[in-house]
């Protein structure tokens, strides 16, 4: 009886490890605080992102992406666990995710339940690893930090002074005389990242009877490739910088001198923050940009060391691509820098996914050079990959396929793409044209994307459009969950 109970487990471990065996993998990769600073979304006119443009023209360019929230904390959190804020009750960067959810099961503990092997490097979550959630972590995830050394200036602040505890400490830059190598950090990430691609992991869970021994064939992967640039510090090797001479850097293409002018109240004090009087007062602002030009070179440049990796590997016709970005980032626009608004140039993000041929959620995979403007939501990222690779649907999220639109990014799509802010009463709501920013206070904005795809004109006072004003209210979230508080 021992004999045939122990043959029926075996055959059930082989048949079930076969079927993930045929599934594809998934890459997915993550750039911090990335705006449409990339070639192919033209967000800036002297960006140098070969590898992000080869990456987009290689599968489907999502031009109209947004984050479920606009920091970095709620916005990972939401990717992973499939929940949005308004479902989780995590909205900002200072909560922490296990005490939101100290249950959640998040994106890659799912994938190894459903025999992947969930392996990850670098920045995925908000400063954590969630050890429990991983196979295997780059640095170790014993330690629960997800970086590993980088090289930085003995001697800080380079070159933006600090004006007191408000300013984050750092908002700073300098070009470093050091090599890729020598730098570390997120060379050293993409350099483990191309490791896996080369050396897929091997289950060794083992049947055992009368001393015989049944070995699980490799397993799928499912691997998490976080580059932290160009988050700040802007600090790469100078190189990066060459490209970008101070004489010739121009400001955003979104920056108007006027543009907060027809804010409500809540949108000026959300605008003129004090980072950007702080660096225009030093002079800085040209300095910031070129800093920031060469913080995505770089990053565009390890992002190349992965596709490169991945097409070397015996992985390359068998895996799915997924890249995106946590948030956009403001660099003068709205006389605001950094994140943490509803304005486009924050709630937009790069969305790029390729799916290779006979992925069981779409047998034709994508097609090289396609491009979707629908207005989706990186929460989808969750119910997208489960549907693509052939896994049961979680119940218990908030997520929807993006196959559809995979397959045809012309598709009739009935969803609008929903960003929060620091409380569940400040959100923004992107349809493929418009968008509508609502305040706690029921101060307004709204925009027309065709006529004004910088935002530069609120037209939320107009009587001409109180029909679409009141068109895109009816688009806010129901049944919304309170910021959650921790117990003391």
């Amino acid at each position: 009886m021992k004999s045939i109970v122990t043959l029926f487990c075996a055959l059930s471990i082989l048949g079930s490890t076969e079927a993930a065996e045929s599934r594809p993998n998934v890459l997915f990769i993550a750039l911090d605080d990335l705006n449409d600073w990339i070639g192919c979304l033209g967000g800036h006119p002297q960006t140098k992102t070969p590898n992000l443009d080869r990456l987009a023209a290689s599968g489907v360019l999502f031009r109209n992406a947004y984050t479920a929230a606009a920091s970095c904390n709620p916005s990972r959190t939401a990717i992973f666990s499939g929940l949005p804020p308004h479902r989780s009750g995590l909205y900002n960067n200072l909560q922490k995710m296990r005490e939101v959810m100290p249950e959640g099961e998040l994106l890659p503990r799912y994938f190894s339940k459903q025999g992947y092997w969930s392996a990850g490097s670098g920045k995925m979550l908000h400063y954590i690893i969630d050890p429990p959630s991983w196979d295997d972590y780059f640095p170790a995830k014993a330690k629960d930090n997800p970086f590993p050394h980088t090289f930085y200036p003995e001697k800080r602040p380079v070159s933006l002074p600090r004006a007191g505890d408000w300013q984050y400490v750092e908002t700073d830059w300098a070009a470093l005389d050091v090599t890729d190598e020598q730098f570390g950090g997120d060379w050293a990430v993409t350099k483990w990242i191309g490791e896996q691609l080369n050396a897929q992991k091997v289950a060794s869970a083992l049947a055992e009877d009368d001393g015989s021994k049944v070995r699980l064939k490799p397993q799928p992967l499912f691997l998490a490739c976080g580059i932290y640039r160009p988050h700040e510090p802007w600090f790469v090797p100078k190189q990066y910088f060459e490209p970008f001479p101070l004489e010739s850097i121009q400001l955003p293409p979104g920056y108007k001198a006027d543009d907060v002018d027809d804010l409500p109240p809540a949108g000026q004090r959300l605008a003129r923050n004090r980072y950007f009087a702080h660096i225009h007062k030093h002079e800085q602002w040209k300095k910031g940009i070129q800093a920031y030009l060469a913080s995505i070179h770089y990053a565009d440049a390890m992002l190349g060391r992965v596709l490169d990796a991945l097409e070397m590997s015996s992985q390359r016709d068998n895996t799915i691509v997924v890249l995106w970005s946590d948030h956009g980032w403001h660099l003068g626009e709205k006389e605001h820098w950094q994140k943490f608004t509803g304005w486009r140039v924050c709630a937009r993000v790069p969305l790029m996914i390729r799916v290779p041929k006979g992925a069981p959620g779409l047998p034709e995979g994508t097609t090289p050079g396609s491009v979707c403007d629908r207005p989706v939501s990186l929460v989808d990222l969750f119910g997208t990959l489960t549907d693509l690779c052939g896994l049961p649907p979680k119940a218990d999220i908030n997520s929807s396929s993006l196959a559809p639109l995979l397959s045809n990014p012309q598709a009739e799509w009935p969803h609008a793409a929903l960003t929060h802010l620091d409380k569940p009463e400040n959100y923004a709501i992107s349809t493929e044209r418009w968008r509508y920013i609502h305040y706690a206070s029921n101060e307004e904005e709204l925009y027309d994307l065709k006529t004004d795809p910088y935002e530069w004109t609120n037209l939320a006072t107009n009587p001409e459009h109180a029909n679409k004003l009141a068109e895109m209210r009816l688009l806010a979230p129901k049944n919304i969950a309170p910021v959650h508080k921790s117990k003391p």
